[in-house]
């Protein structure tokens, strides 16, 4: 019980530091929404925590910070939330600010998020490389070898601007916006979807018109390398689960469409297609389970401007392609959580993963009186499957699969869900803390 406990304090923090994750992360285009618990009735429902927290990691050295967040302030979906962190050991410092779900007063459907973050890292890594001989394995492929990564010291910076309009129709075709009431961290009120497939009926639709930029760099012997970005993102997203957070039936699904026009020091233009959708099955209840869902998730995309050149040297040159950091990319705290981030890249990918997530009628640390501030309503098991590749042509994706497996420890603290996931597969093993299911 103890380490549980710990863990606990520790995950509630470090999901703010770990957020830059969010750059190539889970869609974007989100249901608008306030969750009041029966256990916080109060006008708005707001929930805030702050907590300073410690953790160590090869890449990062012992970290220690400070963290913290409020949602229902000023306005009743609106969050905003920031950490601050810096090294005992390594050379790492960085800070992660955002607001999120702005609505203007004079529009009821459409919303305004702006986050950043800076930060610099002694370890960073890069499986990547644009100039490679014609018979060679790139480095990030799907054949490539865990260690041929280039590693050094640098920054990643990263700057997210999201605007989104909520359509007239389903469950938000009086409002943008949308209530749920909670008991326990389970909706007794206000479910928005899950019963019929139906855009018109049930669910929420939202349009989203996302422009962020981005800088990776690492300072090498040879010097410095970097690859800015400024692309521009349009994503349709349709949610059609009964409550978003924590979905136990429905389905979503999400279009988006990123190019980046080479815009100031960003030279390279690419354009970057991808879909993916989720489907939920409840199993209802049980004697120790207050929740049983099986979640199924897939996603696909490919970089239509990739374009492979023989340079004057006899070598490919890529063109068109994006960073390792974005566009067709597997590993990392969201999809193939047994590899590092951005693990493998390539013009083409395609990921497919199963949940089972299991949530006990049991809630010892929530009945603990000194942990109450916490507000955890619930922890779930997970354990999880996942397969999927990168390729050069699409054709080549169904076949050759890398996979993984996982267990993961969740918990509904203070209105949102934190994990704790840990995945093995045959390259190696990873562990991460994140905020929110990966889908």
């Amino acid at each position: 019980m103890k380490q549980i406990i710990t863990l606990i304090c520790i995950m509630i923090p470090v999901i703010l530091v770990l957020d830059a994750g969010a750059v190539y992360g889970k869609p974007r285009a989100t249901v608008k929404s306030q969750s009041i618990r029966i256990e916080n009735p109060r006008e708005g429902g707001e929930e805030s925590l702050v907590l300073p927290y410690a953790f160590s990691s090869d890449s990062m050295g012992t970290v220690i910070g400070v963290g913290g967040g409020v949602k229902g302030f000023y306005q009743r979906q609106l969050l905003i939330a920031g950490s601050v962190f810096g090294s005992t050991d390594e050379d790492t410092f960085g800070f992660v600010l955002g607001a999120w779900d702005y609505r203007p007063s004079w529009s009821h459907r459409l919303f305004f998020s702006v986050s950043g973050s800076y930060g610099e890292y002694p370890k960073q890594r890069a499986y990547s490389s644009l100039n490679f001989e014609p018979d060679a394995i790139r480095p990030g492929s799907n054949e490539s070898e865990k260690d041929d990564f280039l590693q050094a010291g640098g920054k990643n910076n990263w700057l997210d601007f999201k605007v989104e309009y909520v359509l007239p129709i389903g469950a938000a075709r009086t409002d943008g916006m949308v209530t749920y009431h909670l008991n326990g961290g389970m909706v007794e009120k206000g479910a928005t979807g899950g019963e019929t497939w139906n855009p018109l009926q049930g669910g929420i639709t939202t349009i989203m018109l996302r422009q962020y930029n981005q800088l990776e760099s690492f300072e090498t012997t040879f010097g410095e390398f970097e690859r800015p970005i400024h692309p521009i993102e349009i994503g349709i997203g349709y949610n059609n689960t009964d409550f978003p957070p924590n979905p136990s039936i429905g389905s979503n699904q999400y279009l988006g469409f990123k190019h980046d026009f080479g815009w100031g020091e960003a030279n390279t233009k690419w354009t970057f297609l991808e879909f993916e959708t989720s489907k939920y099955f409840s199993f209802g209840k049980s004697s120790r389970a207050k929740q049983r869902v099986l979640a199924l998730n897939f996603w696909t995309g490919e970089a239509l401007s990739w374009d492979e050149k023989l340079n004057s040297e006899g070598n490919i040159e890529l063109e068109g392609n994006p960073p390792q950091y974005d566009g067709a990319t597997l590993g990392g705290m969201y999809r193939m959580r047994a590899f590092p981030s951005r693990r493998f890249h390539d013009r083409s990918v395609i990921y497919t993963t199963a949940e089972f997530r299991y949530t006990p009628k049991a809630n010892p640390i929530g009945t603990i009186s000194w942990l109450r501030w916490l507000k955890m309503d619930w922890y779930q098991f997970v354990g999880f499957i996942e397969g999927g590749r990168v390729a050069n042509e699409y054709s080549d994706l169904f076949s050759d699969w890398q996979t993984d497996i996982g267990f993961g420890l969740r918990a509904y603290v203070a209105g949102g869900v934190v994990r704790l996931d840990i995945a093995a597969s045959n390259e190696e093993s990873s562990m991460w803390v994140m905020f929110g299911h990966p889908f």
